[in-house]
């Protein structure tokens, strides 16, 4: 091929599926007392929201370093001979990681063309829209085209989800519009969704069942909007230490839509901003 895709670990993506589409992932870290670990390689999500729960260690975030995405570019380039890269990822109004590809562009000018993309989207979302432009790129597109294969494909995306408590997300500055939320949090359990690049409220309500029952009714009136619009859809789950109820939720989506749900534990990056408990739905119609 003569562009390959590069994305991070925030797009939840599974070994398998990179493997099928080409993908090459570079992850962001987990910082643990200060001590960096590289999401989904040292530190895993089930260990996460081990640490969250004990509350002794100081648990931070940390994007992926220039240098670093520089060293990824080339190692695509020599590996795959592509001439062009196509980096996507998660929204710049989360992350600096798009600013770090930006710069490590820079750097490469000359020796190799790599086009970077704000995803606007996190999790599934930006794994299915990142799936998306490699199999643009497996087709022969242009680094133009599939680059405006992911954005077509992440922007027709809906993420929802339900946390726990919003500490986690206001400590690591990744609240959004919720931060209006936070007055409120002990007398409701928010729904919260991905608009614009950030987090923002979707509705309040008085419990985690109704919550989740809300998180469904969205999920379902996506699904039926896409599929009266005549497209095929893939819906994911996202879980962090809640695998049973990802697993009903899923169940409920599919007797409700039709499709099944990929069940996916959340990137250890981004459980450390949501905390345990969280569940979440991606809507993807395939663009």
């Amino acid at each position: 091929m003569s562009v390959a895709v590069v994305t991070d670990s925030t797009s939840c993506l599974d070994p398998a599926r990179v493997a099928a589409s080409a993908l090459t992932v570079v992850p962001l870290h987990v910082l643990v007392g200060g001590r960096g670990r590289l999401a989904g390689r040292e530190i895993r999500p089930g260990e996460v929201a081990e640490i969250l729960r004990r509350g002794k260690e100081r648990v931070t975030t940390s994007g992926v370093a220039p240098g670093e995405f520089a060293a990824a570019y080339r190692e695509v380039a020599q590996r795959t001979g592509c001439d062009e890269v196509v980096s996507v990822h998660l929204s710049g109004g989360i992350s600096a990681t798009v600013e770090a590809a930006q710069m490590a562009r820079e750097e490469l000018a000359g020796e190799l063309a790599v086009h970077v993309v704000d995803s606007g989207v996190v999790g599934m979302a930006l794994g299915y829209a990142a799936c998306a432009g490699a199999a643009a790129a497996a087709d022969g597109a242009s680094a133009e085209e599939v680059a405006g294969a992911v954005r077509a494909r992440a922007g027709a995306g809906r993420t929802w989800f339900y946390v726990d408590t919003l500490e986690h997300l206001r400590r690591g500055g990744r609240i959004g519009r919720a931060q209006a939320l936070v007055g409120s949090a002990l007398a409701i359990k928010p729904l919260l969704t991905i608009k614009e690049g950030v987090v923002a409220p979707q509705e309040r309500v008085r419990t985690r069942s109704k919550a989740l029952a809300r998180l469904v009714e969205h999920a379902v009136g996506a699904v039926e909007q896409a599929q009266g619009e005549g497209l095929e859809v893939e819906l994911a789950v996202h879980e962090l230490s809640a695998r049973e109820a990802g697993e009903q939720l899923a169940d409920q989506l599919r007797e409700r839509t039709g499709v099944s749900p990929v069940v996916v534990e959340l990137d250890p990056v981004v459980g450390v901003h949501t905390g345990p408990g969280t569940l979440g739905v991606v809507v993807s119609p395939v663009t």
